[in-house]
């Protein structure tokens, strides 16, 4: 089978590379297009050992994501009609999904934001299936079906990483002592118009709410006041995860990295103003207790606060990840299952949603 994946995001990446080493161990044809985002999508692609086609960047801002998109379907078509893909399969691509339907392919489409109303209205159309996690609030219609997962699983799950305590000479950090890392986003994807995250002084005062009591890393996707500018965490991009896991708190306003940091068992902290409409974090706050959502700064910051006061907080979430785990399948698993029995995957799926249990 000949599929190609149209990754637009780092994160990207991360879910899909299990899922494309294990179909290119069953010998499968494999085409990546890229749209490159601030560097790192290709980064993270050649330390998998992943080829790769570049076929443009991602645009910042809703007006100029409009304009590129016309761009990249071209881009994307031509490379496609060499290729000649049996599969075009994507998280949340329009792009994807437009060209299959012009060259009368197949498209598989995964997608966990139901806020992202523009993304799904331009990929709805053109896809074959929408796959979305069973929390996923809109009703999508006969294309739609629903997985028991989280897209972090693909890459997070204990069959796929295996935390290195590496990271602690990398940080500096020595066995015993305990760091947290303060998370913020640069708000630039089309379904975060409007949205914005804690302010300069609020991250300062994050910092200094931290800072006497343990080591303090901060990851940001935009430029730091001078005065923090010490403080931005320095490690090889693969190795975030890592950090996280080895921190004994998250606190943040990234949705995604919220997740990533509840899963594999450390405690997280978000602040987003749309928080109570992201259904994956208030699934894992209101059904497992992974993490704390906010619409309100100045709440975040102290529960955060709070929470770090507590002792065995690692324990205590190791525990909940435990159950977590029981109820969730192994995302790449089920996603190499339903690309390489695609379409009969879909019919067995809508005969049956309880099939997927075979992926626990």
């Amino acid at each position: 089978m000949r599929i190609l994946f149209d990754i637009g995001h780092p994160a990207d990446v991360h879910f899909f590379k299990n899922i494309i080493h294990l179909l290119q161990l069953n010998n499968h044809s494999i085409k990546i297009c890229v749209r490159e985002r601030e560097n790192i999508t290709t980064q993270l692609l050649d330390l998998h050992n992943l080829d790769y086609e570049l076929i443009g960047y991602n645009a910042k801002g809703i007006v100029k994501k409009a304009f590129i998109l016309i761009k990249n379907d071209y881009m994307l078509y031509n490379i496609s009609k060499e290729f000649n893909p049996d599969i075009f399969v994507s998280l949340g691509s329009p792009y994807s999904a437009q060209v299959s339907k012009l060259l009368g392919k197949k498209s598989i489409t995964y997608y966990d934001t139901d806020t992202a109303n523009l993304i799904i209205h331009l990929t709805m159309p053109f896809t074959d299936v929408m796959l979305t996690p069973f929390f996923f609030f809109k009703d999508l219609g006969p294309k739609q079906i629903r997985v028991k997962g989280y897209k972090e699983l693909a890459y997070l799950h204990p069959r796929y990483f295996t935390p290195d305590p590496g990271i602690l000479d990398i940080l500096g950090i020595s066995q015993d002592e305990k760091y947290v890392i303060l998370r913020f986003s640069a708000f630039d994807a089309s379904h975060d118009v409007g949205v914005t995250g804690f302010s300069d002084d609020q991250k300062r005062e994050l910092v200094r709410s931290f800072e006497k009591q343990l080591r303090v890393f901060i990851s940001s996707e935009i430029p730091l006041p001078p005065d923090l500018a010490e403080y931005q965490i320095k490690i090889p991009i693969h190795k975030m995860h890592d950090a996280i896991y080895f921190a004994e708190m998250l606190v943040g306003d990234s949705g995604t990295m919220t997740a990533e940091a509840g899963i594999i068992g450390t405690p997280a902290v978000v602040y987003h103003p749309m928080s109570i409409q992201i259904n994956y974090l208030n699934e894992l706050e209101n059904k497992y207790g992974l993490v704390f959502n906010f619409t309100n700064a100045t709440d975040a910051i102290n529960m955060a606060k709070k929470l770090i006061e507590q002792t065995d907080l690692k324990k205590i979430w190791q525990q909940k990840v435990d159950r977590m785990l029981q109820d969730k399948i192994d995302i790449s698993a089920f996603f190499v299952w339903f690309i390489e029995n695609f379409p009969r995957s879909f019919d067995i799926m809508k005969e049956d949603p309880h099939f997927q249990k075979n992926f626990l």
